[in-house]
């Protein structure tokens, strides 16, 4: 795909998209996040699409541990963890698991990493790893594209996914995405709901399943996400002008004006 297939949110084509929305799934870091903070802003506008009926869910490669505390003060309907593994709701503060899982799961999973430091001795586990159930994370910083690449031949190669964010490398089982995630969520939580009435929203490679046109018709990346387009296979249909949580808000902003024409 060619980085001008991406419109702008001013395009027709974008306006026409904001019309049919019904559901906004939405990455955190890098997204919602200004400097990683949340700034005022991002509650106003959370708040505002409340009051007109227009859900929003947040889909990250957060940890659990961390999305159960964040589900509790943020207005958001429910919360997706660790790329598609499992959500809460705020309703069932216990996590719906999305993928199966083996008794020994964590075992294996720092098997895989144990592989990869083989090659890269100096990979850090994330300071949220203990608070995972379903994948494993270490530092992203001081990787290069190409050990990138390698990292995720080689846990292809021993049956497991991978994938990366602004924040840290994820290791995963192979289907486990937040496209896939998402489709399950919005079968449990929506039903009814088409595809092509959902907004996907994110900024780096782990989002890249919900820039999929197969899965999800209508995407948004906020402007940081040109950084990662050329290591992209499935790129966002729009582009907002503004980097992270203020490209967020430009995004809210037309979006509330379909909803308040």
């Amino acid at each position: 795909m060619a980085v001008n297939r991406l419109q702008a949110l001013t395009s027709e084509q974008c306006g026409q998209a904001l019309a049919q929305i019904r559901l906004v799934a939405t990455d955190m870091d890098g997204t919602l996040t200004q400097a990683e903070e949340f700034k005022d802003a991002l509650f106003v506008s959370l708040e505002q699409l409340r009051a007109v009926g227009m859900p929003v869910l947040i889909t990250t490669g957060r940890s659990a541990g961390w999305v159960h505390g964040l589900l509790h003060y943020l207005p958001v309907v429910l919360a997706i963890a660790e790329n598609g593994g499992l959500y809460f709701t705020k309703e069932n503060r216990y996590p719906t698991f999305l993928q199966p899982l083996a008794v020994n799961h964590r075992q294996l999973l720092l098997q895989q990493f144990q592989r990869l430091r083989q090659k890269y001795p100096q990979l850090q586990e994330s300071s949220d790893n203990p608070f995972r159930l379903t994948d494993w994370t270490f530092e992203v910083t001081g990787l290069s594209l190409e050990d990138l690449q390698w990292m995720t031949d080689n846990c292809y190669d021993n049956g497991w996914g991978f994938t990366y964010s602004t924040v840290q490398c994820h290791i995963k089982p192979l289907p486990q995405d937040k496209a896939s995630g998402l489709t399950q969520v919005i079968a449990q939580q929506f039903p009814g709901l088409a595809h092509h009435q959902v907004l996907t929203v994110g900024d780096s490679p782990n989002d890249e399943s919900m820039f999929d046109p197969a899965q999800f018709p209508h995407s948004v990346g906020v402007a940081n996400v040109r950084h990662y387009l050329d290591a992209l296979d499935h790129h966002p249909a729009f582009i907002t002008q503004a980097e992270a949580g203020d490209g967020f808000q430009e995004l809210m902003q037309a979006l509330l004006a379909k909803r308040n024409p």
